[in-house]
């Protein structure tokens, strides 16, 4: 438990910043899942317009810290490479 003035107030700091990386994590995660979802509807005007969507959505999450870089690089590539093989099919 926190003891001094200055570690309750971390605690608290911690925790506010705890829920609003968690919003905008639920966030990202909301607009990939709309990604998967035109995918899987084999629709690529709608897969398209959902990844142009997402990709300012998760290099968001890595200005903020959320989300690593590689990372966020790697699901948009994987996205991109999958919403392409639907527009070509």
């Amino acid at each position: 438990m926190a003891n001094t003035p200055q570690s309750k107030k971390r605690a608290r700091q911690i925790e506010r910043r705890t829920a609003v990386n968690k919003a905008r994590r639920s966030r990202i995660r909301t607009f990939l899942r709309k990604v998967e979802e035109a995918i899987a509807s084999g629709n690529a005007d709608s897969a398209k317009e959902a990844l142009r969507a997402a990709q300012p959505e998760l290099m968001r999450g890595v200005t903020k810290g959320v989300v690593h870089k590689n990372t966020a690089s790697r699901k948009i590539s994987r996205l991109a490479a999958r919403v392409k093989a639907l527009s070509a099919a």
